[in-house]
This record gives structure tokens, C-alpha cells and sequence, in this order.
């Protein structure tokens, strides 16, 4: 009787301790997983490597300071072949941490060697057609392609510029500007589009590329010669984005205007990725996390009005474009367009080689 008392004693005691200790356990097991979050260091500073406009690079370092005020950002800025390249070349000792634009849905794996193959935790936030198709970029942005028009001039020759083979006319012989599509992503992203609107590889669409070869198009080192030389009056018509036009009407440009072909426009998706073995790794993911979040995407949508995003949940307006629902839109074979960038780049380059003769 006496052992069986001290029996249930001893079980009391043991509930009752499990009892107390159990919220203790509990608030210590958060305090763990809490002290494990922050220990992650973000560091002090980033190297950004971007294509985007100045625009875009002012308003996405406003919000991310709001999140990380100890971080300071450096920026450098380039066409997208000129960063890649220059994190080849960097690859044993990288010197950027992450790329921001210029990472196209179109690349495949092309660049898989120099970027980390990580992905954010809001990729399921992602609309299904612009989540990664590669497994290391973020694709963050859309860049629907839009010819820029000088509207003085075009009023001067008398011309109303709406589709491709408006570009062909004679009173355009060199007054047509397109970047390099063989290093710049915005050329290419135009490519792509006739591409779309023409047929993969048909006689059609590369007799609108001969047109326009023909009729003395100038093709520029950089994606913003094609919509800033336009608006100085330089050239009458730049084939380029969106975002680059747009930002220029935001800044008050009363001399231009966006054109969407009415063969049918088409949009790539553009993202940020990892620089594999950056120096601040950490704070690099910090800022693709913010790009990606429904919270990150709002607040640039909003700031900016001069680009469509890719979260489902991101809230805002795009102030300074037409709405979707007012455009021809043209399905891009993605697929396609990975396995035959190479030939289809080379087409371009004899071509261009003969003409040019």
C-alpha cells in the first residue's frame, strides 16, 4: 500500500514537472528558432548589377533601404551582355552578388554556370506562365515589346506608324534604331516578338527583319539608345520596351509615343539572379525575396507605373501603360525559342553581314 502510494506520488510529480516545463520548452524552442533567423548576417553592403533604367534602380533601392537600412547598395549598370559577360570573366573572384533585368524566360540555361540555382519562397506566388522555367532565375517583370515614336517627326513625313511593315517605308531609311540582339535582351525580346507575330522562322518574318536591315536600321550598343535618341530626335523609331519608353513619357516627354504592332505584341519575362559565389550571398537573397514579395512588387509597381510585375498578389497601378485588355497579344513558343536562339542569331548575323556589304 505504502510503495503503491509513493508510486502515484512519484507519477504526480513527473506530470506536473512535464506539465511546467512544457511552455518553457515551447517559448524556448521559438526563442531557438527565432535566434536561428537572425542569425543569418546580411552584412554591410551589395553590388547590384542591372540593365534597368535609373527609374527603376532608384525606386527598388527606396524600398529595399526601407527593409535594410544598414545595407548600402552598389549599383553598376550595363547592357545585358556586357554584365554577363563581365561575370564570366569574373567567375573565379566575383565581384557582384546578384543581376537584376536582362535575365529573359527566353535564356534557358545558357547562363547556368555563373548563377546560384536558387529560388524564393514566393515562387508559388508567381502567375503560372512566369515562374521559373530554369530553376535559378526570379522573373520578377514583364517587357512587352513597343516601338517608340518620335510623333514630330513622324508628323513630318507624314507617316503613321502601327505595325512592321509601316517600319519598311522609305522616309524611314536610317531613322529606325534597335540594340544588338546578339547582346542586348530588349533586341532580342523584339526578335522574339516577330518571331510570335510572323511564325517561328518563316519567310515572313524574315523578310520584315531584311525590310528593315534594308531600309538602313542602325543597330545601337545600348538597350536606351533605342527610346532616349528617339525622344532627343536622333531617330524617328526605336524598337525597345515598355519600361524604357514609358519611364520617358513619366518624366514628361510630350514627343513620343508607345506603338504596339498590330501584328500582336508579346511579352518576356525579365528577373534578378544570384551571382554564383558572391561575396554577399545573403543580402543578395534579401533583395530577390523583396523583388518576388506581393509587398516588394506593390510598392514598385505603384512607385514606378511603367512595369507589369508577376505576383498574383501584388496590388497596383501601372499609371503610364494602356491596360492589357487594350493590346493585340501574340503567344510566344518559349521552347522554340531556347533551342533556336543560336541559329536563329546566326541567320540574323549573315544577314546582316550580306546587306551591309
Amino acid at each position: 500500500m505504502k510503495k503503491g502510494f509513493l508510486k502515484l506520488v512519484g507519477i504526480l510529480l513527473v506530470c506536473l514537472l512535464i506539465a511546467t516545463m512544457s511552455p518553457l520548452t515551447a517559448a524556448g524552442q521559438k526563442e531557438v528558432a527565432a535566434t536561428d533567423t537572425t542569425k543569418v548576417d546580411l552584412g554591410k553592403s551589395l553590388v547590384l548589377y542591372s540593365s534597368m533604367t535609373e527609374n527603376d534602380l532608384t525606386n527598388l533601392l527606396k524600398g529595399f533601404a526601407m527593409l535594410y537600412p544598414e545595407i548600402k547598395v552598389e549599383v553598376v549598370n550595363g547592357s545585358a551582355g556586357e554584365l554577363t559577360a563581365r561575370i564570366t570573366a569574373e567567375k573565379n573572384k566575383p565581384q557582384g552578388d546578384l543581376m537584376w533585368g536582362g535575365l529573359s524566360n527566353s535564356d534557358g540555361m545558357v547562363y547556368s554556370e555563373i548563377f546560384e540555382h536558387w529560388l524564393t519562397e514566393y515562387e508559388a506566388d508567381i502567375m503560372p506562365d512566369y515562374r521559373s522555367n530554369n530553376g535559378f532565375y526570379s522573373l520578377d517583370h514583364l517587357s512587352t515589346i513597343v516601338f517608340c515614336v518620335n510623333t514630330e517627326l513622324e508628323k513630318q513625313l507624314g507617316l503613321n506608324i502601327k505595325s512592321y511593315k509601316d517600319l519598311l517605308d522609305p522616309k524611314l531609311k536610317g531613322q529606325i534604331v534597335m540594340p544588338d540582339p546578339n547582346s542586348s535582351s530588349s533586341a532580342w525580346n523584339n526578335v522574339c516578338n516577330i518571331m510570335a507575330a510572323y511564325g517561328n522562322d518563316s519567310p515572313e518574318a524574315w523578310a520584315i527583319i531584311e525590310g528593315m536591315m534594308r531600309n538602313n536600321m542602325v543597330i545601337s550598343t545600348s538597350s536606351s539608345v533605342a527610346f532616349k535618341s528617339v525622344q532627343s530626335g536622333e531617330y524617328v523609331v526605336g524598337l525597345t520596351y515598355e519600361d524604357g519608353a514609358s519611364t520617358l513619357l513619366k518624366s514628361g516627354a510630350k514627343n513620343i509615343r508607345m506603338v504596339y504592332p498590330v501584328e500582336g505584341a508579346s511579352a518576356s519575362a525579365f528577373g534578378c539572379a544570384v551571382i554564383k559565389g558572391a561575396p554577399h550571398p545573403e543580402a543578395a537573397k534579401a533583395m530577390i525575396n523583396y523583388l518576388m514579395s506581393a509587398e516588394g512588387q506593390s510598392h514598385l509597381g505603384n512607385a514606378l507605373g511603367t512595369l507589369r510585375f508577376t505576383n498574383s498578389k501584388a496590388k497596383y497601378d501601372t499609371t503610364f501603360l494602356p491596360a492589357s485588355s487594350e493590346i493585340k497579344w501574340v503567344t510566344r513558343d518559349i521552347d522554340w525559342l531556347i533551342a533556336n536562339k543560336k541559329q536563329v542569331l546566326t541567320h540574323w548575323n549573315n544577314l546582316y553581314t550580306s546587306i551591309k556589304r
